[in-house]
């Protein structure tokens, strides 16, 4: 994500998670293909613009000849390389890896242009490296055919192109449309990604082991013979639960087809029964945990199995102090996953309150532990005692209750306290939460040494409160719904979702008996119109609504 400011490049940060990236600034600034002053054009004083940095073929070619001839070890492949190279301390290191980029996404105050292709073509004449219409890099359709013409024609062209692609993107062109769709929690529903029919191989399959989750999920892993694979050596791979294994009639000494999930993550997909030995016997599924030997159960409506030994099962513990401390969470500096089985090991922490009672000294005994990686660590877990409750809440582990649902919950419930004593009907009373994780919430609860280590984390000063949303002074929407659709001349429609929340109103996304107004711009769909007048919703226009709230 690039930012500029008065036509000169200001930051350059990495998508990170999706909300929290790298600052990447001096980095980027030796790619030749950014521009850090733009040409003359009708930019906004401010924006910010999106793409992708890659390595082209050619470059990591020579980058692993040269490591070749040096005696170093050869990269991978070009996606971790670039992503490696870009978080270098060392920005000449960056300029010799010829990384270069394409930018597709213009993100302003108000828009550039009425649809996405055309916000390309002037990024285009700004300076920007955009996709190139002549080469068919990005096509405008009005059709399925045509879309299904670009997939073809890209799944044989992309073996000529001069970088790697896994897919393609389909995008709803224009911005008033994209509005109207929105988002879900994690992704816009105007965007699609096609992928390609991942590389298959076929390796032996030289046994199965089992990994333990932090919450007790016991995942089966194929055991490979190495075989290369997508850019990478491949040695193990998924095969998720017990119902997989059976689909696939799998026997430890099959060869199997392996192929690389979204390009990333290894699977086994399939068995090659023609290289099947007839000997070979049926698998048995494993009955007890491989780390602390308690038997383990299927959950009856789920496929995966669970070790019962919440309280001293090793990877369990371990696992959910690396998710107490990883970055959607409190993201605590200097404390990695190698770092937290060091502590366990010395007998430091056995849980996640453990570690606000750790010293320096006591760090400092760790093996490769200096004085300023201790320092760091302490810091950090200082540094995290401020973090909001929210972040506490999905730190704390309870099973099904991500980060999106732990800002709902305490949003609604305000503190632990709070949360620990509702009812089932409350919970699910919550918007968006769900018998299945209401069960979850009054589960963890039950089990005193979860209420232990919450309390022992209050005394050591983290956040299990936050305050209420402050007092609407004029809630004239108060226990009002409202479905927002069209294009709007006096507000944008993010301003107008903001104002029906700030008068105490409520914004959903599709029409039902329970709406109560149906906001409608120009350009309003004829289906949303027609759904409003059969159920009698009274439909507004912009200049009521602004009446109504009296601005």
């Amino acid at each position: 994500s690039l930012r500029y400011q008065n036509g000169k490049l200001h930051q350059a940060i990495t998508r990170g998670d999706g909300s929290v990236g790298e600052d990447i600034t001096a980095n980027v600034k030796t790619i030749q293909t950014i521009p850090l002053v733009l040409q003359e054009g009708s930019y906004p004083e401010f924006f910010e613009i999106r793409g992708e940095i890659f390595m082209p073929l050619q470059s990591f070619d020579k980058l692993n000849a040269d490591r070749k001839l040096a005696g170093e070890p050869v990269y991978a492949n070009p996606r971790n390389t670039t992503s490696g190279t870009l978080k270098s301390k060392n920005s000449m290191d960056v300029a010799t890896r010829n990384l270069d980029c394409f930018m597709y996404g213009v993100y302003a105050d108000r828009p550039i242009a009425l649809n996405h292709f055309d916000a390309v073509d002037l990024a285009g004449k700004w300076g920007f490296k955009v996709p190139p219409p002549k080469d068919k890099y990005i096509k405008l359709t009005t059709s399925i055919e045509g879309i299904k013409e670009f997939i073809n024609y890209w799944g044989q062209a992309r073996h000529q192109l001069p970088f790697e692609i896994d897919g393609i993107v389909i995008k709803v062109n224009d911005y008033h449309h994209q509005d109207e769709l929105g988002m879900t929690s994690k992704s816009p529903r105007w965007a699609i990604a096609y992928k390609f029919k991942a590389e298959s191989v076929s390796t032996l399959l030289k046994g199965v082991t089992y990994q333990v989750g932090r919450t007790g999920a016991i995942t089966p892993v194929a055991e490979l013979e190495a075989v290369h694979l997508a850019g990478t050596t491949v040695k193990r791979a998924s095969l998720h639960n017990q119902d997989q294994i059976e689909k696939l009639d799998l026997r430890v000494g099959d060869y199997v087809f392996v192929e690389k999930g979204g390009e990333i993550i290894p699977k086994v997909t399939g068995v090659d029964l023609a290289k099947r030995n007839k000997s070979l016997e049926p698998f048995n599924y494993a009955t007890e945990c491989p780390s602390c030997q308690s038997p383990i159960s299927r959950v009856e409506g789920e496929a995966q199995h669970y070790c019962l030994n919440e309280s001293s099962c090793p990877p369990q513990i371990t696992g959910r102090i690396e998710h107490f401390i990883s970055r959607k969470a409190l993201n605590i500096d200097g404390l990695g996953e190698e770092t937290i089985n060091l502590m366990f090991e010395a007998g430091l922490i056995k849980n996640y309150a453990d570690l606000y009672d750790i010293t320096k000294d006591q760090i400092l005994t760790l093996e490769r532990m200096g004085e300023k990686s201790a320092d760091n660590i302490i810091a950090g877990l200082e540094k995290s005692k401020t973090e909001p409750f929210e972040k506490v809440l999905f730190a704390i582990g309870i099973r099904h209750v991500g980060a999106t649902v732990a800002k709902k919950l305490a949003q609604h419930f305000l503190s632990i306290d709070k949360l620990s004593a509702a009812t089932k009907e409350e919970l699910v009373g919550v918007d968006e939460i769900g018998e299945k994780i209401a069960d979850s919430i009054l589960m963890f609860f039950e089990i005193e040494n979860n209420n232990a280590n919450i309390q022992r984390l209050k005394i050591s000063g983290l956040q299990f409160e936050t305050e209420a949303p402050k007092e609407i002074e004029n809630d004239v929407f108060h226990g009002k719904s409202f479905v927002v659709s069209g294009v709007f001349t006096k507000y944008s429609r993010n301003e107008i979702k903001s104002l029906i929340e700030q008068y105490g109103g409520k914004n959903v996304g599709s029409i039902s008996k329970k709406t109560d107004y149906v906001l409608a711009g120009d350009k309003m769909g004829p289906s949303k119109l027609q759904k409003a007048e059969k159920l009698e919703i009274p439909i507004i226009s912009e200049d009521d609504f602004i009446g109504m709230v009296g601005l």
